[in-house]
Formats: structure tokens, C-alpha cells, sequence
């Protein structure tokens, strides 16, 4: 199917440039279509939605998501947002002074803030290792990174693709370290399923939480934590529920802890099915693979505009279809809000520690011209002697 076919399948403004589908992702109309049907249907016979069809509808759904991550469908729970399923092990993670938690400082603020939270309630110690740039292969991240594992690592949380830099991690390899040394291993995967091929039973992380309504196209509020079976009775649930001391227990206390919250609107999580069936009938393999090829194609001349040094080699091992640039500019939130109201693009301009970045996202519905009114957008504003943005 053709791109700009591709972009009546979605709900968004024809008069923005939509550079930020990392952010939230966007619902095609097919799949926000079933959404709405099943929220009509729990409003006709709400009683006999919440309590005989509904439980039987997230079963078909989390049967298809276990498909598409390759992994049990019993190891497999929804949450709201990636951030939910990290607080729930960080509450429920038994950690002891001086145990550490390691991690990069490239991670997403909200996870950083829960995991500085619990260690501190606990006495452990949030480790986060810095990571110099620019980067020259993934031998070069795994020797930075694994070389700050001690005696007391107990746990590895790490993203697989970051939120700010873009960079796909080389998780596999992570995790395979982890297993021989008796460590833990967490994937933030929020970025990750959908724009890369997931096999959680092959790469064997002990948890992984990802969103589905990023890169697999589902409505907001539709997530996952996956938990390895032998550890699933180590995490309590956030919310005390029916599912505790449950009067109908199923086969799996993990699912009964974890899935019966109470009264909440699920129908986000009940359009998995038809997202997976959206992909395949598009062929999204092909378009993914389309969609990286420009994200890496036009690398290289934002990084020129903006005098910025790459982060690492624009190639697969670190770059899918988002790619960040530094930028110099004193007021990001100011650059964000200009770029959006006078020349209608939508593009994220993130801090990360004392760096800032503009953080550009392609898929099915953009084109090469999007990136070229970015350029021209930032040609315009830009200081060529410098390469700084400055925004009054």
C-alpha cells in the first residue's frame, strides 16, 4: 500500500507535520473503530460485559499480544502504561541496602524517578551509569555499560530503545550477560514493539514492559508487563482487588492479582487483535523497514544543519524509525511550541541531562517532504555561524 494511502488510515490533522509518533503513537481508523465498539457494547449490558464477556474478550486478547511477543499468554498481564508495570516491580522487588539497581542515564524520567524512589524507601542505590558519546559500535555501549556491574548488582533495568536519544540498546546481548551472572534483567520496551521484532522466549529478559499504543498502533491506556513464570509470585499487585484471596480463583494468581482492578474501561486492551491483524493485512514488516530506511537516510543532514556530532552509526544495530540530534538552544519547551505554531510541525525538542535533542519519528503516514519542511523550518531559524536556535 502507498504512503499516502497509508495516511487516510489515520486520524490526524492534515495541516500538521507529525514527526512525534514516538510520544503517544496515532490509532488507525479500523482499530480506533473496534475500540469504540467494544465501549458501545459494555455501555449496552454493562453487567454482562465487566463480569462474563469481558474476561473471555482480554483471554482472545492476550493469547494474540503472547503471540506477537512470542512468550506464554500466562506471563503476560495488561497495564495502563509502561510506567505502571515498572512501578509495580519496583514496589515489590525485594532490595536491601547496599544491593544496586543498574541502569544508563539515558533512561525515561518517569522510570528514573520511581526506581530513585524505591531505592531510597529501601536503602538500595539507583546506579546510573553515564554513557559517553559518540558511540562507536555495540561492543563499545555492552563495555561501558556492563563494566559498572559489581558484586551488589542485583537488578538491570535498561530501555530498548531510549526515549530522548533514540537508541536501540543491545538488550540480547544484556541480558544473555545477566543470566551467567545470577542478575536481573527489566526491558523498558516501550518503543519497542511494533517498530522491532519482539521474541521474549529467545532473548529470555525476567520482565519486559512495552506499550501497544506506541509502535502497534492501539488506542491510549493499552500496555503490557511481562513477568518470567518462576518470579511472577515475588510482585504484589499496586491495587488490592477482588483478585486477592479471590472467591474464584483462575489457574494463575499473577493474572488474578494483576488483572481484576475493579471497574475500569478495558476496551483499549481488547483492540490487540484487531492492530495485529491491521499490521499484517498492510504488510507492516515492509513498511517499518521503509520507514527506518529515511529515518537513517536523512541522519546525517540534520546533523550537518544543526553542527551536531551523530550519537553513534546510523545503522540498524542502534537506529529504527526514530532518530535524535543534538541541538543547541537555551529553551527547548520555546522551539517546540515555535516549530508547532508557525510552521505546524509536531516534533519533540527533549532535554536529557545537560544535552538537549530534537528527536524526529517516521512512520507509515510520513514522508520524505515532512523531514524536509523540518529542514526548512530549522534552516530558517538556525545561526549558521554557531548553529544555535535561539527563541525569544
Amino acid at each position: 500500500m502507498q504512503q499516502n494511502t497509508l495516511r487516510q488510515q489515520f486520524l490526524l490533522k492534515d495541516d500538521v507535520t507529525y514527526l512525534n509518533f514516538g510520544a503517544y503513537g496515532a490509532c488507525p481508523k479500523p482499530i480506533f473503530e473496534e475500540y469504540q465498539k467494544f465501549q458501545l457494547e459494555l455501555e449496552n449490558e454493562p453487567t454482562n460485559f465487566m463480569q462474563v464477556k469481558g474476561p473471555e474478550y482480554l483471554k482472545t486478547s492476550r493469547r494474540a499480544l503472547a503471540d506477537f511477543l512470542r512468550c506464554d499468554a500466562d506471563d503476560v498481564v495488561y497495564v495502563t502504561n509502561p510506567s505502571y508495570g515498572v512501578n509495580i516491580i519496583a514496589k515489590s522487588l525485594d532490595l536491601s541496602a547496599g544491593d544496586e539497581v543498574l541502569t544508563t542515564d539515558l533512561e525515561y524520567g518517569a522510570c528514573d524517578r520511581t526506581w530513585k524512589y524505591y531505592c531510597k524507601k529501601k536503602g538500595a542505590t539507583y546506579v546510573r551509569k553515564k554513557i559517553r558519546f559518540p558511540l562507536a559500535s555495540k561492543a563499545d555501549f555492552l563495555e561501558q555499560f556492563l563494566g559498572a556491574v559489581t558484586n551488589n548488582t542485583k537488578l538491570i533495568f535498561i530501555s530498548h530503545i531510549t526515549s530522548a536519544t533514540g537508541l536501540r540498546l543491545p538488550v540480547t546481548e544484556i541480558c544473555a550477560f545477566a543470566k551467567q551472572r545470577g542478575i536481573l534483567t527489566f526491558i523498558d520496551g516501550a518503543h519497542a514493539p511494533g517498530q522491532l521484532e519482539i521474541n521474549l522466549s529467545d532473548w529470555r529478559p525476567d520482565m519486559y514492559t512495552g506499550a501497544c499504543h506506541k509502535w502497534m498502533l492501539t488506542p491510549k491506556g493499552s500496555s503490557f508487563l511481562y513477568v518470567d513464570a518462576r518470579l511472577q509470585h515475588l510482585f504484589d499487585p499496586l491495587l488490592i482487588s477482588w483478585g486477592y484471596e479471590s472467591l474464584h480463583p483462575s489457574h494463575s494468581q499473577f493474572l488474578d492479582y494483576h488483572q481484576l482492578q475493579g471497574t475500569r474501561d478495558y476496551a483499549a486492551f481488547l483492540t490487540i487483535p484487531a492492530a495485529i491483524r491491521f499490521m499484517h493485512d498492510h504488510n507492516w514488516r515492509a513498511v517499518s523497514i521503509a520507514c527506518k530506511e529515511t529515518t537513517q537516510a536523512n541522519a546525517a543532514r540534520f546533523c550537518r544543519l544543526l553542527h551536531a556530532t551523530p550519537l553513534c552509526p546510523v545503522t540498524d544495530d542502534f537506529i529504527a524509525q526514530l532518530y535524535s540530534v543534538p541541538i543547541l538552544t537555551d529553551n527547548p519547551e520555546k522551539l517546540h511550541d515555535l516549530l508547532y505554531e508557525k510552521y505546524k510541525i509536531q516534533v519533540p525538542v527533549m532535554p536529557q541531562g545537560d544535552k538537549v535533542y530534537l528527536r524526529y519519528s517516521i512512520q507509515a503516514f510520513n514522508s520524505n517532504e515532512d523531514l524536509d519542511r523540518l529542514y526548512a523550518a530549522l534552516e530558517e531559524l538556525i545561526d549558521p555561524s554557531t548553529g544555535k536556535i535561539a527563541v525569544m
